[in-house]
């Protein structure tokens, strides 16, 4: 008597497991996962494609337990079950549907994308933190508000279209999705520059009251305060602390910047570059960002934690041309020189006499 043929076998097996009890179900599927997982000898898309019906049938009939630690498993491997692969993906449990969404590169950019665009917030993010994201799957996204916008381009393994750009460049020119695009690395000059020279909208003007004193004219904005010594002994603990255990980082330093915590940012910048609190106060404050370049780079911080610090410590908008300078001053900056002049050089003198402008030449910049 001939063997049934491997279609035939498949039938008999989804007919099988359309009716055995739940808990050999759960054994099956285990043991799906397992073959998966150990055929190295064997061709991955053959056996993917033969165990994929059957997969689907079990994930109709298994626990959310289970289906988790499907869904974890075949996220990690190169070639899975398609069909299966999906349905995870898009299901309404997000425990369920994260660990594909995040990690397996099964998953195709149209799948990614209809997920993106029909599934929750979990679903979101967890497509928007993976290493590598399409620009199909940015579009989707970006369509699906704010928040998961800033995720976007915060990851690095984003790329964005023109179109992308051109969404996300329309909207609120002063909020925090134009300052993350102009704190991130790649983002187009065109764009930048667009973003940086923009203005809020105004309102129509009033009618003019003849009668009423003449407008004064709008004031510079004022940078913020320095911090007062109660605030340096309320910050300095735990700036310390985490200076000891290695996590006073760009990560740390960056986010002190974006939320105004000035008291922390000031003593952190002190504790990393060695300068006095009171060189930190004169840099900060200074018109002129070399100083402040400076204390960054002796403070081993990245370029655009040095950007989000500029970009934020209050006073006149930075221009793109004085963006340009900065960057240059930094990527030219020796790091010891950098040290040596934050600790010791022009800029402590200039700050005990209280005379800023009286830097002499300009210093540091290697040639």
């Amino acid at each position: 008597m001939m063997a049934n043929s491997p279609a035939d076998i498949l039938v008999e097996l989804e007919e099988a497991v359309a009716s055995c009890p739940l808990d050999r179900c759960a054994r099956i599927l285990s043991g799906i996962v397992q073959l998966l997982t150990g055929s190295r000898d064997r061709s991955q898309e053959l056996l993917s494609g033969v165990v994929d019906g059957v997969l689907l049938r079990l994930t109709e009939r298994v626990e959310a337990s289970a289906l988790i630690q499907l869904s974890t498993t075949l996220a990690d491997l190169k070639v899975a079950p398609p069909e299966t692969l999906r349905r995870l993906a898009s299901h309404d449990n997000a425990d369920v549907a994260c660990p594909v969404l995040l990690r397996s590169q099964a998953l195709s950019t149209a799948d990614l994308a209809a997920v993106a665009a029909s599934c929750g917030e979990r679903h979101q993010r967890a497509i928007a933190a993976r290493d590598c994201i399409e620009p199909a799957v940015t579009e989707a996204l970006i369509k699906r508000g704010e928040q998961i916008c800033l995720v976007l381009i915060n990851n690095p393994g984003t790329k964005f279209s023109e179109a992308a750009y051109a969404t996300l460049g329309g909207a609120d020119q002063d909020g925090e999705i134009a300052k993350a695009l102009v704190l991130r690395p790649g983002t187009p000059d065109l764009i930048v520059r667009k973003l940086l020279s923009a203005r809020p909208a105004k309102s129509a003007p009033a009618k003019p009251n003849p009668s009423a004193a003449p407008p004064a004219q709008a004031a510079a904005p004022i940078p913020p305060k320095p911090p007062t010594l109660a605030d340096y002994a309320s910050a300095r603990p735990e700036i310390v602390a985490l200076s000891r255990v290695g996590k006073l980082n760009d990560s740390t330093v960056n986010r002190f910047a974006i939320r105004g915590e000035t008291a922390n940012l000031f003593t952190a910048l002190s504790v990393l570059s060695g300068a006095p609190i009171e060189i930190v106060e004169h840099v900060m404050s200074d018109d002129d960002c070399e100083g402040l370049v400076m204390a960054c780079r002796a403070s081993r911080l990245n370029w655009t934690t040095t950007l989000a610090i500029l970009s934020n410590r209050g006073g006149t908008r930075l221009s793109f041309a004085q963006r340009e300078r900065a960057q240059l001053i930094f990527e030219t900056l020796l790091l010891s020189t950098s040290q040596w002049t934050v600790r010791w050089g022009e800029i402590a003198a200039s700050a005990s006499t209280g005379h800023p402008g009286n830097r002499g030449t300009k210093m540091g910049v290697s040639r």
